[in-house]
């Protein structure tokens, strides 16, 4: 049996959103993706109206990476914005799992610096920025990580996210479960979320 802990990503590991934070990066330094702003105000328009769901969004959300250099551009980003990783993740106690909805292309580069031990995200495709498959969030994270691990196998002990309604099906599985509330680690009881 292998002792794991389960991280979230945006807002828990680093104080952003990391695909937002990318395509405003993308934005300031290759302009001619401006062209797709209103593709994707559309498609804000469309999720509010709920007639598209934010899986479907997040396929519009980077059709701009056939027009940039995207492997320039994410190592750039992540050096702008590495030093912002929390430094209590870094004192790291056991085989550590990140579990995130944000694009495979974006987060490999930060996964490799950190030298944590897995990543699961969403899967897009670096050639059109589309997602393949299912946005790894809610239920999906805990779908994905049982791809990769047999349940009877692993023992979450401790699970950080800064959601507590999407991220409540990865809480459910740990042992203790932490808060991440303007970078802090607020420990709570999964039961007490009701």
């Amino acid at each position: 049996m292998k002792d794991i802990d389960i991280y979230d990503f945006d807002k828990t590991i680093v104080p952003f959103d990391s695909g937002s934070l990318f395509c405003a990066y993308c934005l300031l330094h290759y302009p001619w993706i401006i062209l797709i702003i209103p593709v994707w105000a559309v498609g804000i328009i469309l999720v509010l109206l709920r007639i598209i769901n934010f899986t479907s969004f997040k396929k519009l959300c980077f059709l701009f990476v056939p027009f940039i250099p995207l492997d320039k551009a994410v190592k750039g980003f992540w050096d702008r914005h590495e030093k912002q990783v929390h430094k209590w993740f870094y004192n790291r106690k056991r085989y550590t799992v990140v579990i995130s909805a944000s694009p495979d292309f974006l987060l490999e580069e930060i996964h490799k610096r950190l030298g944590f031990e897995m990543l699961i995200c969403s899967r897009h495709s670096k050639k059109t920025g589309a997602i393949q498959g299912a946005n790894c969030r809610g239920e999906e994270k805990v779908r994905r990580l049982y791809e990769v691990f047999d349940k009877d196998e692993i023992n979450v002990i401790d699970v950080y996210s800064d959601s507590l309604s999407n991220d409540a099906p990865i809480f459910s599985l740990g042992k203790n479960c932490y808060h991440i509330v303007k970078s802090e680690k607020i420990p709570f009881k999964y039961s007490d979320l009701g």
